[in-house]
């Protein structure tokens, strides 16, 4: 069964409480790589025909299911194609809680950037000054770790080397942190520390053990406290290391390296991340968040310029502190992360000011044709309908760069 439902509504949504009294914008440091700025009021109207076109060929491609939400400053669109359940047949909607992945890095790098405004952490110092003797580099900081500029090596290369298997081996198990620490330091660094952008989840794993041992803590509860609570996100949560999602949820379906069924993957611990993509939320809670965070309300201007020093990651990505910057082919900018956790790829995006955000879902991963598709609903929501031919190929060529997911990123999965 495949439906498919479409809803623009208009709404003037809760305020959101300040945090910390700081500017609403925040200038972007000097050296940092040029980006497109243009307020939400200046972009093209979103592109619903577009979106739908995006859905339906992520559909063909493999997808159960796949949706969109835009939140534009007030005005709202949901399009939602497919089954969220392929048992039941029950139609995926825009109100459906999901595992989201990576784009979990971007809670931990706020909670991280609050106890720099505090004064409990050090952006340039290095990591065993709070964590004595974990890391073999003292020269690592937790600068490094949230730009990807470690050279840890992740282990989820070797742990998802083969997708099923290794799936299946770490469903329910339950790892510590220093567990999958010492995963990854049973590879040499992949570069010196600072060298070079080299996507890890153990970067945020440690990231999850600085907040625990800074707050004397759970990150659960810091999550909580500092993001969840204050922004009303009623659709998220972190339940590490229960299995379920509670409530209304999109099931995961993740297809095997070679040929064969689809696995049902909603109901594992995500104790191979945690703190680097073990969250669960929804298109409403995701936009609220990545509104909130560039529109000033959750860090003060220093540290939100901060996590926007960007490091190149190709010609039209950066990423800064646990925080992605796309560049479109209309010359706009979003701001935002990707998700991939087993059955399930996010893009949770904003324009700079934070009044235009976009979530999409596609209830599958190991495909990176679909991959590559979803991302296609950036273009539609902040660019609009396509002017040209010309515009047309170049959105195609840069949606060539999608070939590399957030877990096993050394691993391409097309």
């Amino acid at each position: 069964m495949v439906s498919g439902t479409v809803g623009v509504s208009t709404a003037l949504g809760a305020v959101l409480v300040s945090l910390l009294a700081a500017p609403a914008q925040a200038a972007v440091p000097a050296g940092t790589a040029p980006e497109a700025r243009v307020a939400a009021e200046d972009l093209a109207a979103p592109d619903d025909a577009g979106l739908r076109e995006v859905l339906r060929t992520a559909l063909a491609q493999g997808a159960p299911g796949a949706m969109v939400r835009v939140d534009d400053n007030g005005t709202v669109h949901r399009l939602s194609e497919g089954v969220a359940d392929r048992v039941t047949g029950r139609p995926l909607s825009t109100t459906d809680r999901f595992r989201v992945g990576s784009v979990s890095k971007t809670f931990t790098a706020v909670v991280l950037l609050q106890l720099v405004d505090e004064g409990k952490l050090a952006l340039d110092t290095s990591v065993n000054s709070y964590l004595p003797g974990l890391l073999p580099d003292d020269r690592i900081t937790v600068r490094h770790l949230l730009s990807h500029r470690s050279g840890l090596y992740d282990y989820t290369n070797d742990m998802f080397a083969q997708t099923v298997p290794g799936f299946e081996a770490v469903r329910n198990k339950v790892f510590s942190y220093q567990d999958l620490v010492d995963l990854s330091l049973e590879k040499p660094l992949n570069n010196a520390p600072g060298a070079a952008y080299s996507y890890s989840n153990t970067n945020f794993v440690v990231g999850g053990m600085l907040i625990e041992k800074l707050t004397g803590q759970s990150v659960r509860t810091q999550y909580q406290q500092r993001i969840i609570a204050p922004l009303k996100l009623t659709g998220t949560s972190y339940v590490h290391p229960d299995t379920a999602i509670a409530g209304r949820h999109a099931n995961g379906y993740l297809p095997p390296d070679e040929a064969g069924s689809l696995v049902d993957s909603t109901e594992q611990t995500v104790s191979w991340a945690q703190s680097a993509g073990a969250i669960i939320s929804t298109p409403r809670d995701l936009n609220t968040f990545f509104s909130a965070l560039l529109g000033g309300r959750l860090l003060s201007a220093a540290q939100l310029a901060q996590m926007q020093q960007w490091t190149p990651v190709n010609s039209t990505q950066g990423y800064g502190l646990g925080l992605r910057r796309r560049d479109l082919s209309c010359g706009v900018s979003v701001y935002g992360h990707t998700g991939t956790v087993q059955g399930y790829y996010t893009y949770a995006f904003t324009s700079k000011d934070g009044k235009r955000s976009v979530t999409a879902l596609a209830n599958t991963s190991n495909n990176g044709t679909v991959l590559t598709t979803l991302s296609r609903t950036l273009e539609s929501a902040f660019c609009g309908k396509p002017q040209t031919t010309a515009a047309a190929r170049s959105t195609a060529a840069v949606n060539q760069v999608e070939r590399y997911e957030d877990i096993a990123p050394a691993i391409a999965r097309d």
